[in-house]
């Protein structure tokens, strides 16, 4: 059978390095264990764009971010007959595996930029120093750049790729151990600073972690967390990357308790008391609380289809009446399933209507206590008036003794 995908003449050939590239490639290729049959594969995946004078690896790049993809997505599918993970458990695992942090980090590890073939990037080296500088010392690295240093390994990847005449188990035999520790969804749980590079990675935000000037009085550093120039948490320690990872995980509980998020970014992470569930779950977590309120009706829900057939996007609203005959009626996010759409509205209901009922039970408290501060005003007075009349009776007892005084001994 013919195969669909063949590596071009013009790669499929043995090739050695460019002089000045020869050392480079040697020594990669001992680093990733891997010997190029076309060594100029590998020399292009460590040319930047800066060296005008070869092709760069912004070809590769493109084609190993998704070969990466979609090799860790295949590990990950096929551990299913040990444990089932649903989509968004894979995405978000896809993302903690071969998304751009994690691929610097390998950079880092594999010690890769020393190799990469630029020119004049006095600016770049300084910054990715700040990077490497940040992992090796194992303080927080999110918000450096370390972008470039991703580009190395997927280029590094596709070239193997293309020079294994596209095979992907081979590459995935080759590049897994490159990329241990490979994370589970445990591992996510405990990491909030990956947490939140992967929520704003898929929002479109930018996330920076700033800290302020060195209390010296109390001896302590603090750091806030900002999503999109938006402060939304804050954390302190004697050490500055304790004092990151404290505001971080402020800022995953703060977003876990504000926002409405079907698509996994805070999965594993309780968002309060009685919110701490999935949202594919706010369906069901929702008929379970009106159950339990004994609503007279279930919940109504409405759809409304929204996009033309190839771009379909669907909102759902969603009415239920409370047990005091108020009418709560909220509407979701539009989402490209119903299933989430009809979770995203649920989702904001529960939330009403855990709102509606604090705010009966804050009053009923209020009442109670204004009842029993009446009750002990009235207890007071009763005391104050029995109070009164012992004095009263007293100043009675005194004056009839007087008069006794001077019957009994009168005054000569």
């Amino acid at each position: 059978m013919k195969k669909a995908f063949t590596t071009p003449t013009s790669l499929d050939r043995e090739l050695e390095p460019s002089p000045d590239m020869k050392e480079r490639v040697t020594a990669v290729e001992k680093i990733v264990g891997y010997s190029f049959k076309n060594k100029r594969l590998l020399e292009e995946a460590l040319t930047h764009s800066s060296f005008p004078w070869s092709a760069s690896y912004q070809r590769l790049e493109v084609l190993g971010d998704s070969v990466l993809n979609h090799a860790v997505t295949n590990y990950f599918f096929c551990m299913a007959d040990r444990r089932k993970f649903n989509e968004d458990q894979i995405t978000k695992l896809r993302s903690a595996n071969a998304g751009n942090l994690k691929l610097a980090r390998v950079a880092v590890r594999l010690g890769l930029y020393p190799y990469l073939r630029r020119y004049n990037t006095p600016g770049l080296d300084d910054k990715i120093k700040e990077f490497i500088e940040a992992v090796i010392n194992g303080e927080d690295e999110t918000g450096l750049v370390h972008k470039v240093l991703a580009d190395i390994v997927e280029s590094v990847a596709a070239a193997i790729y293309v020079d294994l005449k596209f095979d992907l188990d081979k590459l995935w035999m080759i590049f897994k151990p490159l990329l241990e520790p490979i994370y589970t969804l445990e591992d996510l749980r405990g990491r909030p600073m990956a947490i939140l590079y992967d929520f704003c990675l898929k929002k479109g935000k930018r996330l920076e972690i700033k800290l302020k000037p060195r209390d010296e009085t109390e001896n302590i550093s603090i750091a806030g967390v900002f999503v999109g120039d938006v402060l939304v948490g804050s954390g302190s320690s004697k050490g500055n990357s304790n004092a990151r990872q404290n505001a971080a995980k402020e800022a995953v509980h703060k977003l876990s308790q504000s926002m409405v998020v079907n698509d996994g970014s805070f999965e594993g992470i309780p968002a309060g008391n009685d919110r701490s569930f999935r949202i594919e779950e706010a369906m069901q977590m929702l008929h379970v609380l009106c159950a339990k309120k004994r609503l007279p009706k279930p919940p109504e829900y409405k759809e409304d289809v929204l996009g033309p057939p190839h771009e379909r996007k669907y909102l759902y609203s969603v009415k239920v009446v409370t047990s005091d005959d108020t009418v709560k009626s909220v509407t979701g996010d539009e989402k490209s399933r119903k299933k989430y759409a009809m979770n995203s509205a649920a989702y904001k209901m529960f939330l009403a209507l855990q709102e509606h009922y604090n705010m009966i039970n804050t009053i009923k408290s209020y009442r109670m206590i204004n009842r029993k501060e009446a009750d002990n005003m009235i207890d007071t007075k009763d005391t104050d008036r029995m109070i009164c009349w012992r004095d009263i009776l007293v100043l009675l007892g005194y004056f009839i003794l007087i008069l006794l005084g001077f019957y009994l001994f009168p005054v000569v």
